[in-house]
């Protein structure tokens, strides 16, 4: 059932006339002028039906305070006082002041006790403080307190004239429980509106305030509901006519308040959809077959609104979205929101929430919750990627919440924008490799089963691929690729090149333990391995499965007794020193031709224990070494040469190293220092973020990324990505022979030496 108008403050200035109007009748058929007579015949009208009609209509016509109520009841009160005539007056005039007495004087003193209890902190006072506001906003009225008076004055000073007394009855039922100003001003807009073409169903509230930009407040009528996410029309009588969308009850002044945010300015073409309006600085409701003509017209979706979970707040940057949340059902971090910047829909990622405080006036504070998202951009449905967007939105733009919606997992994406379907790839998988890449996370969060999905991309673009291994996981995970049969054999031959000569030193150190052999060893292997005939596309390596020596000074003199003996002391090569071997041999084969395209990619697993940072280190060694690894590492990428690097402990791995991996996906971890690094990288905000971010979760950023800006994504499930990675790319056959390597001169063959071969004494003290 549609609801009638309600009027307007000028609407009931005219409904207070009429009922005047109505009065002066009265007055001049009862008494012969147009106004009530003075003395006890006009108490009816001047103490009382002239209160009941200003106040209901122009003072209070909405919501009654206790300060209003105590401003109708002291002054009918008063009244009474100055007629009192106790001592003259029979009985029953005597109850019927008693009752309209006390009604005034009851409703006083619960509005000056609710005033009194409202100050109090305690709960009960707050619950009963409610209360009475409640009770006082229905007794209180001025329909409840003067119609106790109206009826002893009819009762005390015209029952001896059943006319007047009927004729007055009239009167108060007419202007005040019917007020016929009200029905004749209503009635007079309907027929307008019945002559005019109009698709307004009727006025929601009325225009208090323009609050630029974008914000209109609307003060409603308490028979009418303003539904949140409600559409209405503005008529603005000095702008344009515009769409809003409500966002919720912000207070009372008079009445029920509600903020609305304008969605649209309105086309000539859909005003004369809605047609003629009543008045200016109204609010509308509008047919809903209207309301759908007019989205489409002007191209807002007619579920955006319902999707507002706020309006863009001061601070805002072009990066940086903060905006005052009305809406905090769905939010979570990581969500979607978006906001529109001229006629493109930006996207956001929210990544914190926090409480602010705005002081209103003197010690009056408004409290709200303020969102942060992070700009990830411009969707190009064309290229399925985000494009940075180099402006930001108008303040109190509204912000909306991309709605969930199920991930279909697409071969090239390496995962997803949570609870959304919009995804990430990898837009190079050379870039992946030759410009460094690096997986930061704490134990046991999924770091191993991406750099897996990244290694089987990289093989299947035809990047070979060095795994050095601590953990012996990627042989098993990576089965399909793996010839095992043809990589024991390989590791049988490094393992004894480790061992000969293991106890023997040279009088060149670096000629000395076992260490010459691995390394030829090793450069043969790499050459086969690399070589454009062999099909192969892994290798893989434990560094500490290699048990071989190395002598570090030149053999020395000493005397045992009455004899002298000559020895150098042989220690154990240390898988860092081991990553540095291969890692020099890798870019040695490679550097033979340049590449602008990525050949072979080292990963480094558990990267703390290959390539630690200087305070992590032992020995001297394992610093030399790692500053070996980073230096080939350095110089790899023209020769199609680069790493990934895997890691738990970000703080304990070369930054060296860690400083050229160009594209990072950094997971949860919970070190400062790990945290301090990656801020450089991913920002403040998301860095903050890293210590609750949930599992198979990661912040991706760089070179090798889809999206500009970084992004906390979804990532794969290994199981979902092999089925729809390998429907496209099955893994190639392995190879049934091995091919001959190809004869390569060795830089690293064991050289004639100019002093004895000896063997090492185990009982020289070294």
């Amino acid at each position: 059932m549609k609801k009638e108008f309600n009027l307007t403050q000028p609407q009931r200035l005219a409904a207070v006339f009429i009922d005047l109007l109505v009065v002066a009748c009265a007055c001049w058929a009862l008494f012969g002028i147009p106004y009530p007579p003075l003395g006890d015949k006009g108490f009816w009208a001047y103490s009382a039906l002239l209160s009941v009609i200003v106040g209901s209509k122009l003072i209070t016509p909405f919501y009654v305070k206790p300060v209003d109520a105590i401003s109708y009841a002291v002054p009918a009160l008063i009244s009474l006082m100055l007629i009192n005539g106790w001592e003259h007056w029979p009985n029953n005039q005597k109850w019927m002041f008693s009752i309209a007495a006390v009604i005034s004087l009851l409703i006083v003193v619960l509005a000056m006790f609710n005033i009194a209890i409202n100050a109090l902190e305690s709960g009960w006072a707050k619950h009963a403080s409610n209360q009475l506001r409640v009770i006082l906003d229905l007794i209180g009225h001025p329909k409840f307190v003067y119609t106790p008076l109206i009826f002893f004055a009819i009762f005390s000073f015209h029952t001896d004239s059943w006319i007047e007394a009927v004729v007055i009855c009239m009167v108060t039922i007419a202007t005040v429980w019917w007020s016929l100003g009200d029905f004749m001003i209503a009635a007079y807009y309907r027929l307008k509106r019945a002559f005019a073409h109009t698709s307004i169903e009727f006025i929601a509230g009325h225009v208090i305030a323009y609050q630029e930009p974008g914000i209109v407040l609307l003060r409603q009528h308490d028979d009418v509901d303003i539904p949140k996410n409600a559409l209405l029309y503005v008529c603005d009588r000095h702008g344009p006519k515009k769409l809003v969308a409500a966002l919720g009850y912000v207070g009372r002044s008079e009445g029920i308040l509600v903020r609305t945010v304008e969605l649209t300015t309105l086309s000539a073409e859909s005003q004369s959809l809605v047609g003629a309006t009543p008045l200016d600085e109204c609010a509308y409701h509008l047919d809903d077959d209207v309301i759908e003509a007019i989205c489409v017209n002007e191209g807002v979706s007619r579920d955006a609104q319902s999707a507002i979970v706020g309006l863009v707040a001061p601070d805002a940057s072009i990066g940086t979205l903060y905006f005052e949340i009305v809406d905090n059902s769905d939010l979570e971090e990581g969500r979607l929101v978006t906001a529109v910047v001229g006629k493109n829909k930006v996207m956001y990622q929210i990544v914190a929430g926090l409480t602010k405080e705005e002081i209103v006036q003197h010690k009056n504070t408004y409290g709200y919750l303020r969102g942060q998202a992070q700009q990830i951009g411009i969707w190009d449905t064309a290229r399925e990627r985000f494009l940075p967007c180099n402006w930001l939105p108008a303040l109190n733009t509204p912000v909306y919440l991309e709605r969930k919606t199920d991930y279909k997992i697409n071969s090239a994406s390496v995962g997803h924008f949570p609870e959304s379907n919009f995804q990430t790839k990898i837009k190079s998988i050379s870039d992946l490799v030759t410009h460094n890449t690096a997986i930061l996370g704490i134990l046991g969060i999924g770091k191993s089963m991406l750099g897996i999905e990244l290694l089987e991309r990289m093989i299947a673009e035809g990047i070979k691929v060095i795994c050095l291994d601590l953990t012996n996981q990627y042989a098993t995970e990576l089965v399909d690729f793996y010839d095992k049969t043809y990589e024991d054999t390989c590791l049988k031959k490094l393992q004894a090149a480790s061992e000969r000569d293991r106890d023997h030193f040279e009088t060149n150190p670096e000629d000395g333990g076992s260490i010459p052999n691995l390394k030829h060893a090793i450069f043969e292997d790499l050459t086969d391995f690399l070589s454009d005939k062999n099909p192969r596309r892994l290798k893989i390596y434990n560094p500490s499965a290699f048990v071989a020596s190395k002598q570090e000074q030149e053999p020395k003199q000493y005397k045992v007794g009455n004899d002298w003996h000559r020895g150098a002391g042989l220690f154990t090569v240390t898988p860092v020193e081991i990553t540095q071997i291969i890692t020099e041999a890798a870019l040695l084969i490679l550097s033979k031709e340049m590449s602008s395209t990525a050949k072979v990619c080292l990963v480094y697993e558990e990267a703390h224990s290959l390539v630690p940072e200087w305070n992590s280190v032992v020995n001297d060694g394992d610093k030399h070494a790692t500053s070996g690894t980073a230096r080939a590492i350095l110089q790899g990428r023209k020769y199609g040469l680069g790493c990934l690097l895997i890691t738990q402990r970000t703080a304990n791995v070369t930054k060296t190293i860690l400083n050229q991996c160009n594209t990072v996906f950094a997971m949860r971890t919970f070190d400062d220092t790990g945290k301090e690094f990656l801020a450089n990288y991913i920002g403040h905000d998301y860095a903050k973020s890293l210590s609750s971010i949930p599992e198979r979760h990661a912040v991706f950023f760089g070179k090798a990324s889809s999206c500009e800006n970084p992004v906390l994504i979804r990532l794969n499930d290994r199981d979902d990505f092999r089925h729809a990675f390998r429907a496209v790319n099955p893994p190639p056959p392995l190879p049934t022979a091995s091919p001959a390597p190809p004869p390569s001169p060795s830089p690293y063959a064991p050289a004639e030496s100019a002093g004895a071969h000896e063997d090492f004494d185990d009982d020289i003290p070294f």
